[in-house]
């Protein structure tokens, strides 16, 4: 189960630096429009926190600090600043998920997230983080689509 949480992990994460990637600028990146309240930078932003913070440091060791607000809060980040931070988001993971054995899967979940049942575990969790993750690549997927039907 790890080799394919990881591998699924990482194939996800690359697919989110290729998604940003294709957006025709920076501009566009940021982009709202009705009914869109985050656009694809703040969407990163927050996959970058979460997965940072829940794998890489509460699974991996990895010091983290988050801050939740400024994922949704921050604009106009530099598409760059953005890919350092997806690259650097996914060597955490995979770091984390390295270090972890069949064993670890069925360990109490390091941090209770609201809608968790009480004896949620570390798979459970990476589950749920994974789920989540392709959630929002779905989003960003869409919102470049939206914005930039050609690219």
């Amino acid at each position: 189960m790890m080799t394919e949480l990881a591998h699924l992990y990482q194939r996800d994460l690359a697919k989110l630096v290729e998604e940003l990637d294709l957006y025709p600028d920076e501009a566009s990146l940021w982009g709202v429009q009705p009914g869109i309240v985050n656009p694809a930078g703040n969407l990163a932003l927050h996959l970058v926190g979460n997965l940072s913070l829940f794998i890489g440091q509460e699974l991996g060791g990895i010091p983290y600090v988050r801050d939740r607000p400024a994922e949704f809060g921050r604009k106009d980040v530099p598409r760059a600043e953005l890919l350092d931070a997806v690259r650097a988001t996914a060597g955490a993971v995979q770091t984390a998920l390295a270090g972890l054995d069949a064993a670890a899967l069925k360990r109490p979940s390091p941090v209770t997230i609201p809608g968790f049942p009480e004896d949620a575990n570390v798979e459970y969790l990476l589950m749920s983080l994974y789920g989540h993750l392709n959630w929002h690549l779905g989003q960003i997927n869409y919102h470049r689509r939206l914005l930039s039907p050609q690219a």
